[in-house]
């Protein structure tokens, strides 16, 4: 089992904290340090603000030497694919060859209004229409040309320039779609994610991934299933899910709360149901004690 890191900067965290975060993580023994993209905070907290996910992870990526670094996910509304290939494959040329892209359709309306950025009301075909076009982009065979005619999007005669260094860059299609989610992980994702729902929708959207796979072909164990939850263990839980303005006990239920063992029992559980990867999400960056105990009290035993 591979567990990750995945912190939410939005909540007013630095790239010094972040940093730090990452730093621990690596030293620990996670497999990697995954954030969030959000330039708005959904809770009220205020601090230093929103920071750019592709720019603090191409500076972690430098200061940092074994663990992986992703977006868990970056919103398709954000960035133009082909701007956002350039900045991924940059990102993994800086780290050595670490970086993973989660990739969203983006959700959070109030935050494209606050900076201006345009928030359509069908964004799938979007959505699509960018996979397609970043995976095209890095496929595409040093010499040739890529071009592409879609409806959101319109490529001609690109160089396809610059190539990450792993090829593939693993994707990560996360959601809750039934139907067309599923479906673009099986045609464009090394991985697919689903977070913050219960163990029965979990079920339900693993196995449709699966039979996605199976529609068109594909081994469906060539596809990573993930989970990200919200994480609160060991001394100290109760105030920090309390900090993330939950009950304590509704949280300990819902996601990965209470003792060691019952992470580490929880844990096994999503294995059961086909999870080969955790997210824990600690939410806050610069909370490094959170860290410190989830790699002493969980993770050598998962």
């Amino acid at each position: 089992m591979d567990l990750r890191i995945f912190v939410e900067p939005q909540n007013g965290s630095t790239y010094d904290e972040q940093l730090a975060c990452a730093q621990t993580a690596e030293r620990l023994g996670f497999d990697a340090f995954f954030r969030s993209d959000h330039l708005l905070s959904m809770a009220d907290t205020h601090g230093a603000g929103p920071t750019e996910s592709w720019l603090t992870l191409g500076a972690i990526a430098r200061e940092t030497r074994r663990i992986r670094l992703g977006t868990m996910v970056s919103s398709a509304t954000f960035r133009h694919p082909s701007m956002l290939a350039i900045t991924v494959a940059q990102a993994d040329a800086m780290s050595g060859g670490r970086v993973e892209l989660g990739l969203g359709t983006g959700w959070f309306e109030a935050e494209h209004a606050a900076y201006g950025i345009p928030f359509p009301p069908k964004r799938f075909g979007l959505f699509e229409e960018q996979l397609e076009v970043i995976t095209g982009l890095w496929s595409t065979p040093i010499g040739e040309r890529f071009s592409y005619s879609g409806e959101h999007y319109e490529l001609t005669d690109s160089p396809a320039l610059p190539k990450p260094v792993q090829s593939p860059v693993p994707v990560i299609v996360g959601g809750g779609g039934a139907r067309r989610t599923p479906e673009l992980a099986a045609r464009f994702a090394s991985e697919y994610n689903i977070g913050f729902v219960d163990e029965g929708r979990i079920t339900e959207q693993f196995g449709r991934v699966r039979a996605a796979a199976e529609a068109i072909g594909r081994d469906p164990e060539s596809i990573v299933l993930s989970v990200a939850l919200p994480t609160a263990v060991g001394d100290g839980w109760e105030a920090r899910a309390r900090r993330l303005g939950a009950d304590p006990e509704t949280f300990r239920e819902q996601n990965i709360g209470g003792t060691a063992q019952e992470a580490i029992d929880k844990i096994g559980r999503l294995g059961e149901l086909g999870a080969s990867r955790i997210y824990l999400q600690t939410v806050i960056p610069s909370d490094l004690e959170a860290v410190e105990i989830l790699g002493a009290e969980v993770l050598p035993h998962v």
